[in-house]
């Protein structure tokens, strides 16, 4: 399956917990003011590539804890994104995803596709970047209003829980 990317960092400490391959999707609707990846807003930049070569990079580093699908945005590439993560589960990995969308917004479109990349997710960091919100103190985060979900614990409970990082 063809999928956009801006690019792929093999061995990222800082787009969620342990050693991670993170995932920078082409393409982004949401043009936030101050965004560290705007080169990834144009849904025809980047490069095209197979999901079998990035999960050819998965199985190469037996360290690797995660992966991260991060931005521009996954959810315009949902299938691929949610191929990768099914993928990334059955090699017992955790996944993590960034968007600029909210969980609430998310949450509104899950019975239009049941299969759909936010069901094989973890932890989702969500929000739009807001540059008057810029912080460093926050980890896993850029602008204090995003929030880490965990998504598991938000399925079932049926609203926004957010994740302990003390954990």
């Amino acid at each position: 399956m063809r999928i956009r990317v801006a690019g792929i960092s093999e061995d990222s400490i800082v787009d969620g917990p342990g050693l991670r391959l993170t995932v920078f999707l082409q393409g982004c609707p949401h043009h936030c003011k101050g965004c560290h990846n705007p080169e990834t807003w144009d849904p025809t930049g980047g490069t095209l590539m197979d999901t079998r070569d990035i999960v050819a990079m998965i199985d190469k580093n037996p360290l690797l804890d995660g992966i991260t699908l991060s931005g521009g945005e996954p959810f315009m590439q949902s299938t691929q994104c949610y191929v990768l993560a099914l993928l990334a589960h059955s090699r017992g990995l955790n996944v993590w995803c960034y968007t600029g969308y909210t969980w609430e917004t998310i949450e509104g479109t899950l019975d239009i596709c049941p299969l759909s990349l936010i069901r094989e997710v973890d932890v989702l960091v969500e929000g739009p970047f807001i540059e008057s919100q810029r912080t460093l103190e926050l980890p896993w985060r850029g602008s204090k209003n995003q929030r880490l979900i965990d998504v598991r614990k938000s399925l079932r409970e049926g609203y926004a829980v957010e994740y302990d990082t003390k954990g």
